[in-house]
């Protein structure tokens, strides 16, 4: 199974002034996050951001921030309970008109807006709010894809103790280049170039 670029969104987890220089390979993380972002924007995937208690750990470094289309403040740990998994879904489209009289196909067309239901997501820490965002994601039906070059805490075994968890509870774990890849398909792909510039 390939990630699929229509249906794919993009979250940016807590990459915070105050916390980054705690955090292990930091530069590598935050270039990597900026990497996605700058792809999920030249193939026009929603890309969110979240940022933790950021009068306390301030806001999301500005490369990051600035690729945000939305970013959401939080007080819990995983972002879901302070409403990420409501941002990430559609709102419902009014029904107009008599849609009962219509056929059953054609009235869940109107009720339901197209979902993007599979969230790439990335962050800090790998243990803490990254791993309690992207389970909350899966058990509200989220296909979840971590991106693991783009993820971590402020030591190797908390950071690998969250990956392994979270393997263990389906999410995918890829890399910024798989995830480029996937999203692109082709070399054929008009944005190809200029993806690869970044990545290369």
């Amino acid at each position: 199974m390939l990630l699929n670029l229509e249906e794919s969104q993009l979250v940016l987890v807590d990459y915070q002034e105050r916390l980054m220089p705690f955090i292990h390979e930091a530069d590598m993380v935050l270039q990597n996050a900026i990497r996605l972002g700058k792809i999920a924007r030249m193939l026009q995937v929603p890309v969110w951001g979240t940022e933790e208690n950021p009068s306390r750990l301030g806001p999301n470094a500005p490369e990051v921030r600035d690729l945000c289309d939305k970013t959401l403040s939080k007080m819990y740990f995983g972002a879901c309970e302070d409403g990420l998994s409501d941002a990430l879904r559609p709102p419902a489209r009014p029904v107009s008109g008599n849609a009962r009289s219509l056929p059953r196909h054609l009235q869940k067309s109107i009720e339901k807006p197209a979902e993007r239901n599979t969230i790439v997501i990335a962050g800090c820490e790998a243990h803490v709010c990254l791993m309690q965002t992207a389970l909350g994601l899966i058990e509200d039906e989220f296909d979840v894809w971590v991106v693991t070059d783009a993820c971590s805490s402020r030591t190797e075994r908390n950071r690998d103790a969250g990956f392994d968890r979270l393997a263990t509870a389906g999410a995918e774990l890829v890399t910024t280049e798989m995830v480029a890849f996937e999203w692109l398909r082709t070399a054929e792909h008009p944005q190809f170039r200029d993806v690869l510039a970044l990545i290369k």
